[in-house]
């Protein structure tokens, strides 16, 4: 693991999160950091790890996996370059929640525990700013389980385009990948997603989808 190189900080310091803080406060805590580099496929850490942190994806994608009944792992997220997810065990809680896959390969910026503690020693904002970034954890989770619950399963596809989308124009996930996500089968994505390049909503490529009509698929999510 490498601390991030000059060009990197800056990259890190214009992701909202850091943008947000201090200036002093999110330049020590991304000198605290180090960076990793993960192939597609590999792990950067299990649900149940005792140890915490946070990440943050620099380039590359992240698949976040979650235990469920029946012991079966499911994808419950991507997260895209910029993202920004963790948890601490001095702030309160316990084991990490979700085991994290790189999707593609990622470079991604991590802090511990530790380091989080030698940066809140100087800048005792750091933990008023670790809370709020919970809170937006959880809001993203609650607005999860409510597309699952309201929305029949072609809404929750496009709910989850529009999502992943970022306001980027272009979700970077696979039919496979959107599959699990929305809870059907592979085939049912397909034809969808075939309806909606029909119309011209959508343009669909290897492992993209690009989002030409947003107006479109917020309709179909609002019914």
């Amino acid at each position: 693991m490498n601390p991030p190189d000059e060009d990197q900080r800056r990259s890190l310091m214009a992701i909202p999160w850091f943008a947000g803080q201090a200036p002093e406060q999110a330049a020590a805590l991304i000198k605290a950091g180090r960076l990793i580099r993960r192939g597609a496929g590999e792990w950067l850490h299990g649900e149940g790890d005792e140890e915490t942190g946070l990440l943050a994806v620099l380039e590359g994608r992240l698949k976040l996996y979650c235990q469920a009944p029946g012991e079966r792992e499911v994808m419950i997220a991507i997260m895209p370059p910029g993202a920004v997810m963790g948890q601490s065990a001095t702030f309160g809680g316990g084991p990490r929640l979700l085991t994290v896959i790189a999707a593609a390969d990622s470079i991604v910026f991590t802090l511990s525990d530790r380091a989080l503690r030698q940066a809140a020693a100087d800048h005792p904002g750091v933990w008023r700013d670790l809370a709020g970034l919970l809170y937006l954890q959880l809001s993203t989770i609650l607005q999860l389980v409510a597309v699952l619950t309201a929305l029949p399963p072609r809404a929750r596809l496009a709910a989850r385009l529009l999502q992943l989308e970022q306001n980027l124009g272009v979700a970077d996930v696979s039919q496979g990948d959107l599959a699990e996500m929305v809870g059907v089968t592979r085939k049912a994505i397909n034809g969808w997603l075939g309806e909606m390049a029909r119309k011209g909503w959508v343009r669909l490529g290897y492992g993209r989808v690009e989002i030409l009509k947003p107006a479109a698929l917020r309709g179909v999510v609002a019914g």
